[in-house]
């Protein structure tokens, strides 16, 4: 462990020998004196964890020494020691960031000496909180969370590395279960917001009711029930990062406010009268098409510009190939490592099913899939047997059985006619076919 390098600044030898000399009982402690401001400032190459300033110094004054030494790092304590009590000199002293202002007295040595160990412990929980956020951000290091070399994969990851390097607004498209969040985490844990928060909002879980307070955080008294203020996400992502999932569900009125606030970059909390400047970074994710949600008048235009930024596209896990078994792969060994057993092997047969089945459910569902497969398993061996698929999308199920095109024409127009109460001009619009051919099968008894 490094030492924790103290600088007593005292035009008084001898105090400043003394508080040395208190000081250095511990031996982790690595104490100087100097006996001039400007001798201290040319010693701050070393790197002090903590400056005890005598407020009146031959050369310069308190306030003088605090501004430059703020300058070459902002984060050095300096606890203010004066020879008089001035309650508003005090007072200034610590709006220029002192850590703390004593009189000499004495009792000078033992609060310097309980100010020393304040220090310090929140020095050890800043250090703390810095290494889970390296871990936090190892965790989340893109090419370890997102499996896969498909070339899809590979354009992705390059998106991903530019995007983290600039503020620009990310738009994630992609059905449900591709992986959006995960990508969304991806950019924010690699990006200089790291260190801040990553605010996730899943805009279809929010009643329309309670969007916008949730969004800007309302001001005590604002309805029935606000009996204190709440501070929205919006808020809460300052300086970090606001992930607007589904975002293309949210309705035409908090399309407009959501617009204003990214415009202004500021918002107003429910009740509130004056606004709140916010800086985060925003990304949304959507697995429907926006573009043609605007042409249909579903989803503002100028809020489709503001939020499109860098699009990037997951594509469904039925488009990836071999990505398939690598996920497999890396779910089931994360399965057996987390329930405390033997590593699975899985085996080509079972490997063939899994390329064969087109994962409405997306990596989700492959997710699901294998972890049900290591229990059905009654060894290290997982066979096609113990893939077992149970997917509700009765669209991609027919998928599964193989059959000649004209069998499957019939089971799509079958699906649709079910579907639309065996309106034929409604299935004939949908399917941009002629009405005359479902209706010469329907004849013919082929559907």
């Amino acid at each position: 462990m490094s030492a924790f390098k103290i600088f007593i600044v005292e035009d008084d030898p001898l105090y400043g020998q003394m508080l040395k000399y208190h000081l250095s009982l511990n031996p982790d402690n690595e104490v100087y004196n100097f006996e001039s401001g400007a001798e201290c400032l040319k010693n701050l190459y070393r790197g002090p964890s903590l400056i005890s300033l005598d407020y009146s110094l031959p050369d310069m004054s308190g306030f003088e020494v605090i501004k430059k030494v703020k300058s070459f790092n902002p984060e050095i304590p300096i606890i203010i020691v004066s020879g008089q009590e001035d309650i508003a000199t005090a007072v200034n002293l610590l709006k220029d960031g002192a850590y703390d202002y004593f009189v000499k007295d004495e009792d000078t040595k033992e609060r310097l000496w309980n100010s020393l160990k304040n220090i310090k412990e929140r020095l050890e929980l800043k250090n703390e909180i810095d290494v889970l956020k390296a871990e936090v951000g190892r965790k989340y290091e893109f090419r370890n969370i997102i499996k896969g070399n498909s070339p899809a994969i590979k354009q992705i990851f390059t998106l991903i590395e530019k995007a983290t390097k600039t503020n620009i607004t990310v738009s994630i498209y992609g059905e449900t279960g591709t992986g959006k969040e995960l990508v969304a985490k991806a950019i924010h844990y690699n990006s200089h917001r790291s260190k801040y928060s990553f605010v996730p909002v899943n805009v279809t879980a929010i009643p329309s009711e309670l969007i916008e307070s949730e969004f800007f955080g309302y001001e005590k008294g604002a309805f029935t029930g606000a009996t204190t203020r709440k501070i929205g996400k919006f808020e809460m992502a300052n300086k970090g990062t606001i992930f607007l999932d589904e975002v293309g569900e949210m309705d035409m009125n908090m399309q407009a406010k959501l617009l204003r606030v990214l415009q202004e970059k500021e918002l107003y909390r429910v009740g509130g009268t004056k606004p709140v400047k916010f800086d985060a970074r925003v990304i949304v994710a959507t697995n429907r098409n926006l573009a043609k949600e605007v042409q249909k008048g579903n989803f503002r235009e100028d809020l489709y510009y503001r939020l499109l930024g860098l699009p990037i596209e997951i594509p469904p896990l039925r488009y990836r190939g071999n990505d398939i078994l690598i996920l497999a792969k890396f779910f089931v060994d994360e399965f057996t490592k987390e329930n405390g057993m033997e590593k699975m092997l899985i085996l080509p047969d079972a490997q063939e099913k899994l390329l064969k089945y087109p994962f409405p459910g997306n990596v989700r569902e492959l997710k699901a899939i294998m972890e049900l497969s290591c229990v059905l398993a009654n060894t290290p061996e997982i066979l096609a047997d113990h893939i077992s698929f149970n997917s509700t999308n009765a669209k991609s199920d027919f998928l599964l059985e193989e059959d000649t095109l004209n069998g499957y024409v019939k089971k799509i127009l079958t699906y649709y006619l079910q579907k639309y109460n065996n309106n034929v001009m409604v299935v004939a619009k949908k399917l941009d076919i002629g009405k005359s051919t479902i209706y010469r099968m329907l004849k013919n008894e082929e559907i």
